[in-house]
């Protein structure tokens, strides 16, 4: 293990429980904060992210951040490309089972076949895709535009 990834620089987020199944983060550098909720399949309101379903945003977020530096490199702008994300909960223990990602790209978006293969094995490897745990199935469909 490199040395340096076990220190701790500076902190990155604080959360504070709130009462009701509901926590606030705050992210340390921007003082930005969201607040999450238990989902209702399990006590909450589910008026807000849950925790776990912020895995599977984090994924999303992180496919398209690799992606988008990637693409800046090749002088080509990512912008307009969504992501939808499905979490699929499972039993004993009580975790994520799966994780669906499909994306949506504008109209405008044409890469060549060798920029998807290399944006797609970008966005499977991105730090997130790597750090989620080999039990968690992910099924990622590029849908990449089909050119008329």
């Amino acid at each position: 293990m490199d040395v340096n990834l076990g220190k701790l620089r500076t902190m990155t987020s604080n959360v504070i429980y709130e009462g009701g199944l509901r926590t606030v983060a705050t992210h340390i550098q921007s003082n930005s904060d969201f607040e999450t909720d238990a989902p209702t399949d399990n006590q909450g309101k589910g008026e807000r992210f849950s925790p776990t379903d912020l895995v599977g945003t984090a994924l999303a977020s992180c496919m398209l951040t690799t992606m988008a530096i990637k693409a800046k490199h090749m002088e080509d702008d990512l912008k307009g490309i969504k992501i939808d994300v499905q979490k699929i909960m499972v039993a004993n223990p009580r975790r994520i089972g799966q994780l669906n990602l499909t994306f949506h790209y504008p109209d405008t978006f044409s890469p060549t076949e060798e920029q998807k293969t290399l944006l797609e094995d970008i966005a499977m490897t991105c730090p997130v895709a790597e750090s989620i745990h080999p039990d968690i199935k992910l099924e990622v469909n590029f849908n990449w535009p089909t050119l008329v």
